[in-house]
């Protein structure tokens, strides 16, 4: 999906194709957004704004608004996602139209845990839903682009490797596991599906990164410090050094 196995994961109203740029000296994908696209998740996010002062992208057209910044992100050496939220199918075909131009993949956000997304039905609150979560992986992946679903771990009541493989059947690509304090579920992940597996939380240098890998995760992801040039340093060293280990075959020898 992306070389090297390091993905800059999208903060909201931050993330944008200045950003990614800044960091692709170190990643392979970057994770634009998120981008709220209907009219619910668009009255959420200025909520949000209003009441809590929050950074979100809130354009006037957001379809436009993202042709627009994967654009400005055609002539630099990285592969560009962009985290969408929406409570219907129909836009999510659309900006998945627009990805699918551009070669970037459309990540689905099932993450956020903010009240007021979760109240319209979208974020976190789709984890609890699969089949609506699975309906708008069905119309991006309609398209012809790439799908990746962005979801966290540690949801009382949610069966996170049944939402995985509903979401595989679905036509999703890859799953990005905000993986919380609940690491291991990565492996669970890796072994029910065939998904491509983006870890991320906590990933900071060579001991969070080689976990990750570990448990079988295909990537990881920086979150919060994707602007810290010594973390994106530091960071790319340890997964080029794991990924340097297996093809010797020396993954896990003590030297």
């Amino acid at each position: 999906m992306f070389h090297p196995r390091l993905a800059l994961a999208s903060l909201s109203g931050e993330s944008d194709a200045e950003w990614a740029t800044a960091g692709a000296e170190w990643a392979g994908a970057a994770f634009l957004g998120g981008v709220c696209l209907d009219e619910p998740t668009r009255a959420a996010a200025r909520e949000m704004v209003a009441d809590r002062d929050r950074s979100e992208f809130l354009p006037d057209d957001p379809i436009a608004f993202v042709d627009e910044q994967l654009s400005a992100l055609s002539g630099v050496d990285l592969r560009a996602g962009i985290n969408v939220r929406s409570t219907t199918t129909e836009p999510v075909r659309e900006v998945a139209a627009v990805a699918e131009r551009h070669d970037a993949v459309v990540e689905l956000n099932a993450h956020c845990r903010q009240d007021e997304l979760c109240a319209v039905g979208t974020g976190e609150s789709l984890l609890r839903e699969p089949d609506r979560l699975a309906a708008l992986v069905e119309a991006a992946a309609s398209t012809g682009a790439e799908v990746s679903v962005k979801l966290r771990t540690e949801l009382d009541g949610v069966d996170l490797v049944a939402v995985a493989e509903q979401v595989e059947a679905a036509g999703a690509d890859a799953i990005h596991v905000d993986a919380m304090d609940s690491e291991a579920v990565v492996a669970d992940l890796v072994a029910a599906t065939e998904l491509f597996v983006i870890a991320n939380n906590g990933v900071r240098g060579r001991e969070s990164v080689r976990e990750y890998l570990d448990y079988g995760a295909d990537a990881v992801s920086v979150g919060r410090p994707s602007d810290d040039p010594a973390v994106l340093a530091r960071v790319a060293d340890a997964v080029a050094e794991w990924f340097a280990e297996q093809e010797a075959g020396t993954v896990g020898v003590e030297p």
